[in-house]
């Protein structure tokens, strides 16, 4: 089960918020009205410090209140770690690498909600975005391929731009192991968008031609693994194909590898720590 923790952090810290409020605004005032008046009968010094004391759920709030806003803070407005699930982008982010996200690249965003209050940036072409795709509700990290506007065609593997053609040069060739020992070819490439250059994988699966429109306020995005990637190539709803991502569901940039660790009982590692989104 995927856990909406942004939606669970932000209840936290309203829920702590409003009992540390409670306390101050209602409770607190009640006790010291209480001490004043046992004063006047002669209260002990052990009575004063028991009436003073905070029902232990508002003591636990006041502790926390502060932290969770602090984590809520960074987390929505500077940068978020998240970590790579499946093989879409590899060989630029393999399973197991820790990514660190900026959050304000592309502006800041209410959290949970997701609606932008202040402009500060937008994606570009070759940008290693995150975000949540039409059809789920999980965090997606794909490769910005196409901008508002933009006519995107994708055909013999390549990717046409407003009718230009991405640079291709072949880095190497080399077969991969699947299903019952099947070994199917793989080439890798250097693909150049614009200043942007970066390695993506193809396999010789058969692929019609295929054109889409980007509409204003949108993206579209594909994995550097063209072979293994659900991106808007494939994307569809109950209402039919929906291959672009709005603007309203970019959560950020993907900036850097921080950490890796393989899956299971592994000693995470720093050797694939390195910067992303870099121009050639």
């Amino acid at each position: 089960m995927d856990i909406d923790f942004p939606l669970v952090l932000s209840i936290a810290v309203i829920i702590s918020g409003c009992l540390w409020l409670f306390d101050c605004i209602v409770l607190k005032p009640s006790r010291k009205r209480k001490i004043d008046q046992l004063k006047l009968e002669g209260l002990s010094a052990d009575d004063t410090v028991r009436l003073l004391k905070e029902p232990v759920i508002f003591e636990y709030a006041k502790s926390f209140f502060p932290v969770l806003l602090l984590v809520l803070v960074l987390r929505s407005f500077l940068a978020e770690p998240y970590q790579i699930p499946s093989e879409s982008m590899v060989p630029t982010l393999t399973v197991g690498d820790f990514i660190l996200v900026n959050k304000y690249s592309y502006g800041l965003r209410l959290p949970v909600l997701g609606t932008k209050f202040v402009d500060i940036g937008e994606p570009e072409r070759g940008d290693i975005m995150v975000f949540v795709p039409p059809h789920d509700t999980r965090f997606f990290i794909k490769r910005v391929i196409g901008l508002p506007g933009d006519l995107i065609r994708y055909e013999n593997k390549s990717v046409y731009i407003n009718g230009v053609r991405a640079s291709y040069d072949l880095v190497e060739e080399f077969t991969e192991i699947v299903d019952f020992g099947l070994e199917i070819p793989v080439q890798a490439y250097k693909e150049t968008i614009g200043d942007k250059s970066y390695s993506t994988y193809r396999y010789n699966f058969v692929e019609q031609p295929r054109e889409w429109m980007v509409p204003e306020g949108s993206y579209f995005m594909m994995g550097d693994n063209r072979g293994k990637s659900e991106d808007s190539r494939a994307w569809r709803t109950a209402l039919g194909p929906a291959p672009f991502v709005p603007e309203e569901n970019i959560v950020g940039k993907a900036v850097a590898i921080w950490m890796h660790k393989d899956p299971g009982w592994n000693f995470p590692t720093f050797n694939r720590n390195q910067l992303l989104n870099s121009k050639h």
